[in-house]
Parts: structure tokens; C-alpha cells; sequence
């Protein structure tokens, strides 16, 4: 047993060792002290919302795993990342842009966040609660609600003003160099409440990943937590979409890495360790992408092609 819990600290020791290198290396690199004051604020706004995005990219990934019973699914391909886009498409397109222009950052933000939460509930009750719900009927539900949500949302693109495409292209691509700032403060507030609420309740996560019909023997309301958790992957794929726009795949690859590095069950475990890959990976890639591509090649690109392929993988080992 000692032996065990040794290994879990040096599991989680080391990579944080390791973030905290790649954040000093990214937020140092370059600087003269001449220029300090002018860069330093605008690394550190970048590296917050990198740890924003990363970590709720990496638990909202890690608990939509556990609840839907398989360890291939992501928000993203479920679409909920899609969905967030389409809904503010859809308010430019009835609305107009000067109507997001009116409303405040955050009441456009907790608008989204409450619309979204509750179709992550939606999404629950349709597609997951029956009793013969397979991984490949999960799946092709995901991908086709994805493609409905990016055929309106394109849909209406098409239709608007050039000038209000814009504001809607603005938050299709995944970027880190034009962050939402007006959002951080919100989005860290969220996620923390997000992340205290799902680490009270991993007991009850490492219960349900033994499957519906063991934890409901057990003692544990599956549906009536599943809902809860389904609500707060919803609102975290919000908060990271708002912040930098949609990082597909991306939380399968560091959930399945920490799953390996750790060999445990323990969500409160894994849920750290995927956090933390999450943060080096992304401010890896960043760091990548300005110093050695030059900003030639955007960080999804990268992130979605290694993604997609780990993916494949998957499928193709699942034998879909």
C-alpha cells in the first residue's frame, strides 16, 4: 500500500515539476528587463487562460467518460462544443452583432453557460439513459447533433452580413493569442466551483465507473448524479469555448495519457494528473507554435490532427 501511494505522488510530483518549468520557460523566454513590464502581463494573461482551458478541458473530458460507461467519448464529439458556437450564431443572425455588442462579455457568457448546461442534460436524457445504449449508437448520436449544429450555425453564416461573420468567425478557431480577458475572472471563478464540487464527489465518480447497474447495487443515484455531472461538463466546455473557441480531441489524448502514467482508478487522482498534462501540452504547443512555426501554424491544428488520429486508433481498436 505504501508502495502504491509512492507511486501515485511521484506520478503527480514529477509532471507538476514539470508545468511549472514550462510555465516559467514560456513566461521568462526572451525578455529584457527593459521590456518586462510591457510583456510579462500579457504572457500571464495567456498562461491563465491556458490553466483555465486545460483544466476544464481535461475534467469535463475525464467525467463525460465515467458517466457514459466507455473511455472514447469527448464533450466534443458529442457536440457540445459545436452547440455553444451555434447558439451564438444564432444570436447574431436574429439579433445582429450590435446586440451582442450591447450585451456585457459575462451576461453573453452566463447566458451561454446556463443554455448550455441545461443541454448537456438534454443531451443525457436522449441519448445515454436507455438500458441498451451501445458505444456506437453513442457515438453516431454525437457526430450527427455535432453536424446538425454546424450545418445551422453555417447555415446562418451564410446568410448574415460580412461584417457580422466576423464577430461570428472570431470565436470558431481555436487561439490563444486573442483571449477573451473580459472572461477570466468569471471563467476561473466557475471552473474553481466546477472542480471543488467534482473532487467532494469522486468517491461517487469511482463508484459509477464500475457501470450503471453496480452503482445503482452500491447505493448511488446513477441518474440523479449523472444529470449534475452531465450539467457541469456542459458549463466547462462553455467556459473553455468562450475563452479561446473549441479544442477538439484534445481532452481524450491527456485523459487517456493520465490514465496510463497513473494506474488508478481514483477520479481525484486523474483528474489532477490530466489537468496538469493538459497545461504542459498547451503552453508546449504555444511555445512551439511562436518560437519555432512563427505563428504559421494556429495550436488546433496541431491539436486536432493528433487528436483525430489517437481517435481513429480508438475506433479501430473498439473494432466500430
Amino acid at each position: 500500500m505504501a508502495k502504491r501511494n509512492a507511486t501515485l505522488i511521484h506520478a503527480i510530483l514529477i509532471p507538476s515539476l514539470l508545468m511549472i518549468t514550462t510555465l516559467l520557460v514560456f513566461l521568462l523566454w526572451g525578455i529584457s528587463p527593459d521590456a518586462w513590464g510591457f510583456i510579462l502581463p500579457r504572457r500571464a494573461v495567456k498562461l491563465a487562460a491556458i490553466c483555465i482551458v486545460g483544466a476544464s478541458t481535461a475534467v469535463a473530458t475525464l467525467v463525460f467518460q465515467t458517466v457514459n460507461g466507455n473511455k472514447i467519448l469527448t464533450p466534443s464529439v458529442m457536440g457540445l462544443d459545436s452547440l455553444y458556437l451555434f447558439l451564438q450564431t444564432f444570436v447574431v443572425f436574429f439579433f445582429g452583432s450590435h446586440t451582442l455588442a450591447m450585451m456585457s462579455d459575462n451576461v453573453d457568457f452566463l447566458i451561454s453557460v446556463i443554455l448550455m448546461g441545461g443541454a448537456g442534460m438534454l443531451l443525457y436524457a436522449f441519448s445515454f439513459r436507455g438500458e441498451n445504449s451501445t458505444l456506437l449508437h453513442t457515438v453516431l448520436t454525437g457526430i450527427i447533433l455535432g453536424f446538425l449544429f454546424n450545418g445551422l450555425a453555417t447555415f446562418m453564416q451564410v446568410l448574415i452580413d460580412p461584417n457580422e461573420f466576423l464577430v461570428v468567425q472570431a470565436r470558431l478557431v481555436a487561439s490563444f493569442n486573442q483571449v477573451n480577458t473580459a472572461l477570466l475572472g468569471l471563467s476561473a471563478i466557475i471552473l474553481t466551483i466546477c472542480l471543488i464540487y467534482i473532487l467532494r464527489k469522486s468517491d461517487v465518480l469511482d463508484v459509477m465507473a464500475l457501470g450503471r447497474d453496480v452503482a445503482k447495487n452500491l447505493g448511488v443515484e446513477f441518474e440523479k448524479e449523472a444529470r449534475a455531472f452531465m450539467f457541469l461538463i456542459a458549463i466547462m466546455v462553455a467556459v473553455s469555448t468562450a475563452l479561446v473557441g473549441p479544442v477538439a480531441f484534445f481532452g481524450l489524448l491527456v485523459v487517456s495519457l493520465a490514465r496510463h502514467i497513473s494506474g488508478t482508478y481514483k477520479h481525484a487522482v486523474n483528474a489532477s494528473l490530466a489537468s496538469i498534462l493538459a497545461i504542459i501540452a498547451l503552453v508546449g504547443g504555444q511555445f512551439m507554435v511562436e518560437r519555432l512555426f512563427l505563428f504559421s501554424v494556429p495550436i488546433s491544428v496541431i491539436i486536432n490532427f493528433a487528436g483525430g488520429l489517437y481517435f481513429l486508433r480508438l475506433l479501430l481498436k473498439e473494432g466500430l
